[in-house]
C-alpha cells in the first residue's frame, strides 16, 4: 500500500474504525473464502465466526442495529462537470490501445445492519492517463451491478491529473428502493490530496501495488435497514440490447413506465407527463424511474 503522506489517515484510521472486529470485514471473508471458518478467521469471536459461517452457507445474518462498526452511511461529494449518462453495462472500462497503470477496484455494498446489498447499480466514470474526460463517446466510463454477495469489480487504469484536483474516480450509486447517491474515490499518498478543497479521507481506498499494476478495495455503505426486495427473476439482462428475462416481456415501442418490465435499448416511455427513450436493456425496479436514473433513461 502507498505510505500515506504527512500523517494522511489510512482507510483504518478514518472515522468509523474503533479498533473492534468489524462485522463487515468477517462477512467479507467468509463470502471470498467460500466455506466455512476460513483461516482469516482465526481469532475472531466464536459469535463472529459462526456468522461468518452462516453468510458462507447463503444463510441471511440476524439483523442487529448498527453491527458495532460504527459506520455511518458513505458520504456524498459533487457530480461535478464530466458526467454523462448512458454509460455502457460493463466490469472493464480499460480501452486498448490507450496509455495507464492498471489498475483493478473491488469492493462491497452494505447497507446499515451489515447486510451485503445485491443489485445495487454502480455507474463509474473517470478521467484518462491525461486527465481528459471523455464526453463524445464513454471511455473510461460504464456501470454495472453488484452480485448476490453485494461485491462489485472495476477493471480500469489509474486516472491521470488535472488542474484543480487530485486523482479520484467518479461513482454513482442506487439500490432498487433508494435514492441516487454521489461520491467519490481517492488514492492514498497523493501530494494533491492536501491541497483539494473536495478530497476527504473517509473516501480514501486501499491501495496496494501488484506487479506493475495496483489494486484498491473500498466498501461502501447505503442508508437502507436490512436488504431490499429481491425481483422474482432468474436472468438479469447482460448487455446494452439484451431482453432476456424469463419471467418478463420486452417493452412494447412506447407506453407508460411499469416497474417488472424488460426494456429494451430505444425503447419509448411516459412517466410524470414526461416522455423518455431508454438507453440500456434493463429490466425496471421500483425505485429506477427514469428521472431517478439517468445511466438507463433520458428525456425524449
Amino acid at each position: 500500500m502507498d505510505a500515506p503522506l504527512h500523517g494522511e489517515p489510512t482507510p483504518e484510521q478514518t472515522p468509523g474504525h474503533d479498533g473492534k472486529v468489524s462485522r463487515k470485514a468477517v462477512l467479507r471473508a467468509a463470502i471470498a473464502a467460500g466455506v466455512a471458518a476460513p483461516i482469516a478467521l482465526v481469532g475472531v469471536p466464536a459469535l463472529a465466526r459462526t456468522k461468518a459461517e452462516d453468510a458462507a452457507n447463503g444463510t441471511l445474518l440476524e439483523l442487529t442495529p448498527d453491527c458495532n462498526d460504527g459506520d455511518s452511511p458513505t458520504i456524498e461529494q459533487t457530480e461535478g462537470p464530466y458526467f454523462k449518462p448512458g454509460s455502457p453495462e460493463r466490469g472493464s472500462i480499460v480501452e486498448p490501445g490507450y496509455p495507464g497503470t492498471a489498475l483493478t477496484v473491488s469492493g462491497y455494498v452494505f447497507g446499515r445492519q451489515c447486510q451485503p446489498l445485491a443489485h445495487v447499480l454502480l455507474d463509474f466514470w473517470q478521467a484518462d492517463n491525461g486527465g481528459n474526460y471523455d464526453n463524445t463517446t464513454y471511455r473510461y466510463r460504464g456501470h454495472q451491478y453488484t452480485d448476490a454477495s453485494g461485491k462489485f469489480t472495476l477493471t480500469t487504469i489509474v486516472p491521470g491529473l488535472y488542474p484543480g484536483r487530485t486523482r479520484h474516480i467518479h461513482v454513482k450509486l442506487q439500490n432498487a428502493n433508494g435514492r441516487i447517491v454521489t461520491t467519490q474515490l481517492y488514492f492514498p499518498g497523493e501530494p494533491r490530496n492536501n491541497t483539494d478543497t473536495i478530497y476527504d479521507p473517509r473516501l480514501l481506498m486501499n491501495v496496494q501495488t501488484v506487479g506493475n499494476g495496483k489494486t484498491a478495495s473500498y466498501d461502501f455503505v447505503l442508508n437502507v435497514n436490512g436488504t431490499p426486495p429481491t425481483t422474482t427473476t432468474t436472468t438479469r439482462p447482460t448487455g446494452p440490447t439484451s431482453t432476456t428475462n424469463p419471467t418478463t416481456t420486452t417493452a412494447p415501442p412506447s407506453g407508460t413506465w411499469a416497474a417488472g418490465t424488460n426494456y429494451a435499448a430505444g425503447a419509448k416511455v411516459s412517466y410524470g407527463g414526461v416522455n423518455y427513450v431508454c438507453l440500456q436493456g434493463h429490466q425496471a425496479q421500483p425505485g429506477w424511474e427514469p428521472p431517478n436514473v439517468p445511466a438507463l433513461w433520458r428525456v425524449a
